[in-house]
C-alpha cells in the first residue's frame, strides 16, 4: 500500500511539475510576442538569425527531403506491386511530402542544428552575467535576445519546407522514372492531378508553427538555465528534445484541424 502511494505521489508531482513548465513556456512565449508588437526592433539580430536558419540550414534540409523522396518511393513501390497499385506511387509520395515529411523532417532537422545553437549561445549569456550586463547597459534582453529569434524562425522554416517539398517530390520521380519504370510525362500529370493547393498552404503552416517552437524552446532553455557549463549542456539537450516533442505533436494538432473529416 505504501508503495502504491509513493508511486502515486511521484506520478503527481511529475504532473505537477510538468504544468509548471507549460506556464513558465507560456507565460515565456507571451512576453516574447507583446515586445514583437512594440519598438524598437532589433533588426540586424533578425537578418543574422533568419540567415542562419533559412540558408545555413538550406544543405541539410535539402539532402533529408531529396533521400526520403527517394526512399518513400522505393518503399512505396515495394509495398504497391502487392495489390496492383503502383500507379498511387505518384499521389502517395506528393501528398506525404506536402503534408507531413516535408514540414515534420525539416522541422526535426533545424530543432538538432538550430534550437542547440539557441540554447547554447543565450545559456552561455546566462552562465557569464551577461544577460544581466545588457539590462545594466538599459537592453531589454527579451527584445535583443528572444524576439529576433522567435520571428526569424518563424519566417525562415517556410521556405526550407517549400524546398523541402520540391526536393522531395524530387527525389521521388527520379527514383519512379529512372529505376521504375514510370513514364516522365505521366508521373508528372498524376502527381498535379492529386496536388491541391491547400496540401501545400497546410506544411507551409506547420513549419511557421514548428520554427516558433523551435525558436521558443532554444530561447526558454537558455533563459533559464543554471549551473554553469554542466547547466548549459543540460539546456541544449531539453531544447532538442522538448522541440522535437513539442513538432511532432503539433503535427497532429494541426493535421487533425486541416484535414477533419
Amino acid at each position: 500500500m505504501t508503495r502504491a502511494l509513493d508511486l502515486l505521489a511521484l506520478i503527481g508531482r511529475g504532473a505537477f511539475a510538468t504544468l509548471a513548465t507549460a506556464g513558465q513556456v507560456a507565460i515565456f512565449a507571451l512576453v516574447g510576442l507583446s515586445h514583437l508588437l512594440r519598438p524598437p526592433f532589433h533588426a540586424r539580430q533578425f537578418w543574422r538569425h533568419f540567415a542562419e536558419i533559412a540558408y545555413f540550414s538550406l544543405p541539410v534540409v535539402a539532402l533529408t527531403a531529396l533521400f526520403t523522396g527517394m526512399v518513400l518511393a522505393l518503399q512505396s513501390h515495394t509495398g504497391f506491386s502487392r495489390f496492383g497499385a503502383e500507379t498511387a506511387l505518384p499521389s502517395l509520395v506528393v501528398l506525404s511530402i506536402t503534408r507531413e515529411l516535408g514540414p515534420v523532417l525539416a522541422g526535426l532537422m533545424v530543432a538538432g542544428r538550430i534550437g542547440a545553437a539557441m540554447a547554447a549561445e543565450i545559456g552561455t549569456m546566462r552562465v557569464t552575467d551577461q544577460i544581466d550586463a545588457l539590462t545594466t547597459l538599459s537592453t531589454d534582453p527579451m527584445r535583443y535576445l528572444v524576439v529576433p529569434r522567435l520571428l526569424a524562425g518563424t519566417l525562415a522554416l517556410p521556405p526550407l519546407v517549400l524546398v523541402a517539398d520540391i526536393l522531395g517530390v524530387l527525389g521521388g520521380f527520379l527514383i519512379a522514372t529512372l529505376q521504375l519504370g514510370f513514364v516522365p510525362q505521366g508521373y508528372l500529370d498524376a502527381t498535379w492531378d492529386v496536388l491541391e493547393t491547400m496540401d501545400v498552404v497546410s506544411g507551409l503552416v506547420k513549419a511557421a508553427v514548428f520554427g516558433f517552437l523551435i525558436a521558443l524552446m532554444g530561447c526558454w532553455c537558455g533563459y533559464t538555465s543554471r549551473g554553469g557549463a554542466q547547466g548549459v549542456g543540460q539546456a541544449t539537450t531539453r531544447a532538442v528534445v522538448a522541440a522535437s516533442i513539442l513538432i511532432l505533436a503539433f503535427d497532429y494538432v494541426l493535421t487533425a484541424a486541416f484535414f477533419k473529416q
